[in-house]
């Protein structure tokens, strides 16, 4: 678990392998703006924080630079991140995690009036799939809902957004994920395509639940997978940010945690590691979260 100390929160991971080693671009608030931080592991449970990587500037503005998707190639680093008042979705590029060279304008604005994203987009997620990257990110509307979207692209900086968005709305009365859904992590197993991502109810509890689809476009919930909740006093209220390493037999979870039902921060933000059986991965618990 990586702990808050020296943070207000720690929220947001990004977890990927690249030179032999694990890299996790992690979200760190201290009390006044959101920054993207890094942490090495050689195994992906035990962590040393190596500090603030990413901060604001120029056009991002003063509040945050992180909540961020990190994917590796052969040579560097790409990471889309959230920045800017309205929240748009940045790019960072590096060769060893460290080191961040920014792209000097926002890779995806916000879309037209009218649009399910017409005032924000955030909490990108990025996956390769075939010779095209795609992106999975949260839209605001004006009245304030959160759904979930998907953009595509051939560079990871032209990106064209699906005319079928949003793929995920909100949920029921009276579910998990009534008020709004986001922050999805997705990637491909067994013929299908899938998604976890954070609900959350009227009173800002959240957890996680997961979807699936058959083409990264039409999404459908696992009506039999029961929404992830805390096991611990630390991560009691709140179970958010997935973020996921596919393995043969199972996903590795890396996700945020808070005891305080916060949409945003000082929820006392902690980041945890479980574990997401395939037997199938359609009716698949967590084994553990810690």
């Amino acid at each position: 678990m990586i702990d808050r100390a020296g943070a207000s929160d720690v929220l947001n991971p990004s977890v990927i392998r690249f030179r032999g080693a694990y890299l996790n671009l992690y979200s760190a608030y201290d009390g006044r703006a959101w920054r993207t931080a890094l942490a090495t592991s050689t195994d992906g449970i035990v962590w040393t924080k190596r500090g603030i990587v990413l901060s604001l500037s120029g056009w991002e503005g003063s509040y945050i630079a992180a909540n961020g998707s990190a994917v590796a190639t052969s040579d560097r680093v790409f990471y889309w991140y959230e920045a800017g008042d309205p929240l748009r979705i940045a790019l960072a590029t590096s060769p060893d995690g460290i080191e961040w060279t920014k792209d000097p304008h926002p890779v995806i604005e916000t879309g037209p009036r009218g649009s399910f994203d017409e005032r924000a987009v955030s909490d990108p997620y990025v996956i390769r799939a075939g010779d095209r990257f795609y992106l999975f990110y949260t839209g605001l509307d004006r009245a304030r809902r959160q759904r979930i979207g998907v953009a595509r692209s051939e560079d990871g900086r032209r990106w064209e957004k699906l005319r079928s968005n949003p793929v995920l709305e909100i949920g029921a009365a009276g579910a998990f994920d009534e008020r709004a859904l986001g922050e999805p992590a997705v990637w491909s197993s067994g013929g299908w395509w899938w998604m976890l991502y954070t609900g959350s109810d009227r009173a800002e509890h959240r957890k996680i639940g997961l979807a699936k689809s058959a083409d990264g476009v039409d999404w459908e919930r696992d009506p039999g997978f029961p929404p992830i909740t805390g096991g611990e006093p630390w991560d009691s209220a709140v179970v958010c940010d997935p973020t996921v390493e596919v393995l043969s037999d199972s996903v590795r979870v890396w996700f945020g945690g808070g005891d305080v039902p916060s949409p945003d921060q000082n929820l006392h933000g902690q980041i945890g590691m479980g574990i997401l059986k395939s037997r199938p991965l359609s009716d698949a618990p967590v084994e553990s979260v810690h």
